[in-house]
């Protein structure tokens, strides 16, 4: 993108910075992008896009602050509402979300390993990674491990506690908030033809709010990656 002439500004990780917890419906974590682009782009309105949770991220910034969103960008990141939410609503009540949402992966994920090389040959021997393109799974490693001082090996830079907060705590709210603040701002979506996370949401709430701009690419849910 930089390449191709545009201003990019990436948050480095979301959820880690103590000022901003981690909580339902991500209002926190809302407020902690809100907070970036503002300090980054102070007086500017930019294209928010965001792939998965960054996707509804930036959409309920938009919602919040209309002035900040120039536009938005969902990269497969299907809208829950009506009795889907409410499902997520009862299961986030109940405790049930880390029996059927990704936490059930994620809160065992391995996150040590003594070299870079070896959390590279980890996640190449993953099914999930295979269609990745071997320069884009090498520089995700290089991304998304640091130095760990503990070992002398890498350790994942997103903790798996707060990978699975967030999958724990997924908004319920969406349909509330489209209804009561809808984006005065174009959304779009961009999916993947393969996408399980488009086929167990639906694509009713997000037709109803992007309308006719709206895309696939063939893929699963890790289609920028492929």
């Amino acid at each position: 993108w930089r390449a191709a002439g545009w201003r990019v500004l990436a948050p480095e990780k979301f959820g880690h910075d103590p000022r901003w917890p981690v909580r339902s419906n991500w209002r926190p974590t809302r407020d902690e992008l809100i907070a970036f682009v503002e300090r980054e782009a102070p007086g500017e309105a930019v294209h928010l896009v965001g792939h998965s949770l960054g996707g509804f991220l930036s959409l309920l910034v938009a919602c919040r602050k209309p002035a900040l969103a120039r536009s938005v960008v969902l990269i497969d990141s299907p809208l829950v509402a009506g009795w889907r939410a409410h499902t997520i609503q009862v299961f986030k009540a109940t405790g049930l979300m880390k029996r059927f949402s990704p936490a059930k992966v994620s809160q065992f994920r391995r996150w040590q390993w003594p070299s870079a090389e070896d959390a590279l040959k980890h996640f190449a021997a993953k099914s999930v990674f295979a269609r990745w393109d071997p320069a884009v799974l090498r520089d995700y490693v290089a991304s998304g491990t640091e130095p760990d001082p503990a070992t002398g090996g890498v350790r994942l830079a997103f903790r798996r506690e707060i990978e699975t907060r967030f999958y724990n705590t997924l908004p319920h709210h969406l349909g509330a908030v489209l209804q009561r603040h809808p984006p005065k701002c174009p959304v779009s979506f961009i999916g993947g033809t393969q996408s399980t996370e488009m086929r167990q949401v639906g694509m009713t709430a997000t037709r109803r709010v992007c309308k006719d701009r709206v895309a696939m690419i063939e893929g699963t849910h890790l289609f920028p990656m492929e």
